[in-house]
């Protein structure tokens, strides 16, 4: 089941400061300091746009992986990856057809090296760092190196002007949303316990930032 942002948000404490849509000027400062940082930035109007911008970057025949990402719901990538067509070999399917749990956890493991990693952030510095945390690092493990390619998806709601704007994002707005989530979906708390600062991307073209200009995830 899909789980939307609005499901949580009247149940959630959140700083709602550091969830707004920026203006322009920061939209831009962001977008020149991530390219700055060795990040590709594609900038949409919309989550249609967004959807298809992925469909034209992975190319046909690459294994493609995501982390858990509200965005993604949002922009209908689960779902297209899952039930459309495509020519892509989607790793999700294979590893939630495993019944083994032992054997699906090696495989979730080993989906950190696909060929197109992609998710969602938890927030965008407007000085050109990413920030993102997990529980069981399922999706940060794949972003510093693993994958072969990573494509972010985030709306604009989560540039914040510093790092320790982006950190504090993390744990006033991003934190009690998903704890929320998991509480719903699986019966646990969430947990900050594995946290990502991605300053830097060192190979050129390997990690593409889509920006899309909407409200969207946490």
């Amino acid at each position: 089941m899909s789980q939307q942002k609005s499901d949580y948000v009247d149940r959630a404490d959140i700083d709602e400061t550091l969830d707004s849509r920026p203006d322009d000027e920061t939209i831009e400062e962001a977008v020149a300091n991530l390219e700055a940082n060795g990040f590709d930035v594609v900038v949409v109007d919309s989550a249609d746009e967004a959807l298809d911008t992925i469909k034209s970057h992975v190319p046909a025949g690459a294994s493609v992986m995501n982390g858990h990402s509200t965005t993604l719901e949002e922009i209908g990538f689960v779902e297209y990856l899952s039930d459309g067509d495509h020519e892509w070999e989607s790793l999700p399917d294979e590893i939630w057809s495993i019944d083994d749990d032992e054997k699906r956890q090696a495989a979730r493991r080993e989906s950190q090296t696909a060929n197109y990693f992609l998710g969602g952030i938890n927030a965008i510095a407007a000085t050109g760092e990413l920030v993102a945390a997990d529980r069981s690092g399922s999706r940060i493990g794949a972003y510093p190196f693993a994958a072969g390619n990573v494509v972010v998806v985030s709306g604009v709601n989560k540039i914040v002007p510093t790092l320790d704007d982006a950190l504090d994002r993390l744990e006033s707005v991003a934190y009690p949303l998903e704890n929320e989530r998991a509480q719903e979906a699986y019966g646990v708390d969430s947990a900050i316990a594995k946290q990502l600062i991605f300053r830097q991307e060192l190979e050129e073209g390997r990690t593409t930032v889509v920006l899309v200009r909407e409200q969207l995830g946490y």
